[in-house]
């Protein structure tokens, strides 16, 4: 039987697990770091599979790995995020989740999921004898946010070794403006390098009656903001791409007082590693107007999670499975967006892709990531399933190949 052929046949059987993983972890979603709960359902899970070596507490206390493996051979490592968000759920649905003021709101339930069925799928597959090779099953917990030491999940995992005997990694997400049945893929920089900035104007400050007789960081923040919200429109070519966005100004406390200091604080998106280091020096530039208007400033950029950056031959097998599964699939070609996504500390350290799979009901407004009304078409989840283990199986058997297999170092502070 052909890999197609058995993928086929056996996603058929998990499509009501499936939905019951996803239901029950959508109805106990966890915020980052505390998914305890998730991280305990996905090891008893993998415990009850044949063959399975779980690893649990994997770079953080919830991280969790399976592995199967039939000895030498090929390592491909398939990776799913299991947090939710800070944000109260307004479905009307039978599986709504039951924790106040948490939702899974991305679609890391139906990752799970979709990755607990893979394992199940490839178990019998080993079972079967006729593979050569290792699957890492990586259960990655705080996708979504970042703790006190500025790092999310993804670059815990890595730094535990999670990725070092991999060969490449998979993964995929869900994607709310397509409808259930489409993938969309998209070579080299697919999401973008998140870096926050924050800034501080310093001025002398004074009685609101005599401006005169000092300096004032709001008259200031004037030319600042002139500045800052032309670094994008004047500086970066158009065909790059680039955001700056602020988020707070914070200043003063009273009416009839100049305040000494306005805080700014704001997000800087991009792409590429140079525009991403530009970025950061204009904005800059852009705060330093204030001292020959006799202001002092500061300013610093913490450096969040890189950009997520697709090997074309990876996304090749993603293409070439889905189409052996589904003839008729629709795949798009183009970037993602300007959201994050920890995945890229693996695509720094490993040749890897994601794809973005079609969870949207046809005729129903668009459900966005992020938002109260987010919910997905089950029906993406076999889809899903099958087009990861069969990628698994086509690079297990070596019917894709990379073209190096060479691997450079990851950089976990995305420098």
């Amino acid at each position: 039987m052909a890999n197609h052929q058995f993928v086929a046949a056996s996603v058929k059987g998990l499509n009501e697990k499936l939905i019951a993983w996803r239901r029950q972890i959508h109805q106990n979603p966890e915020v980052s770091f505390q998914e305890f709960e998730t991280s305990s359902l996905v090891a008893e899970t993998l415990r009850r599979i044949p063959g399975m070596k779980t690893e649990i507490g994997v770079g953080v206390p919830t991280g969790v790995v399976g592995t199967l493996t039939s000895g030498e051979g090929p390592v491909i490592a398939i990776r799913a995020d299991m947090d939710a968000l800070p944000i109260h759920e307004k479905n009307a649905i039978g599986y709504k989740s039951g924790n106040e003021g948490v939702m899974h709101a991305c679609g890391h339930d139906a990752h799970t999921s979709i990755l607990l069925g893979v394992a199940s799928l490839l178990a019998d597959a080993f079972e079967r004898g006729d593979i050569q090779g290792t699957v890492k099953f990586v259960f990655q917990p705080a996708e979504e946010s970042i703790d006190e030491h500025g790092l999310s999940g993804s670059p815990y995992m890595v730094q535990a070794g999670v990725y070092d005997e991999a060969d490449a990694a998979i993964a995929l997400h869900m994607c709310p403006w397509l409808p259930a049945g489409a993938i969309q893929v998209n070579d080299g920089y697919s999401m973008a390098n998140v870096d926050v900035f924050q800034g501080k104007i310093y001025g002398t400050g004074g009685h609101g009656a005599y401006p005169e007789q000092g300096t004032d960081p709001i008259w200031m923040l004037g030319p600042v903001m002139q500045a800052l919200h032309g670094i994008v429109a004047r500086k970066v070519s158009a065909m790059e791409s680039a955001v700056i966005s602020i988020g707070e100004i914070h200043a003063g406390s009273a009416s009839n007082i100049i305040p000494t200091e306005v805080s700014i604080s704001g997000t800087i998106r991009s792409y590429s590693p140079e525009i991403r280091g530009m970025l950061a020096s204009e904005l800059e530039k852009a705060f330093s107007i204030v001292q020959p208007l006799g202001g002092e400033y500061s300013f610093k950029v913490d450096r969040g999670e890189p950009a997520l950056k697709n090997h074309k031959t990876i996304n090749k097998w993603f293409m070439e499975a889905a189409r052996e599964l589904y003839p008729e699939i629709t795949i798009k070609r183009g970037p993602f967006g300007m959201g994050g996504e920890d995945f890229g500390y693996v695509t720094q350290k490993t040749p890897g892709a994601m794809f973005f799979l079609g969870c949207a009901e046809q005729g129903q407004d668009q459900r966005d990531l992020h938002t109260p009304f987010f919910d997905i078409n089950e029906d993406c989840l076999p889809i899903g399933t099958a087009i990861l283990a069969q990628t698994a199986l086509k690079y297990l058997k070596g019917e894709v190949f990379l073209p190096s297999r060479e691997k450079v170092e990851v950089d976990t502070y995305g420098t």
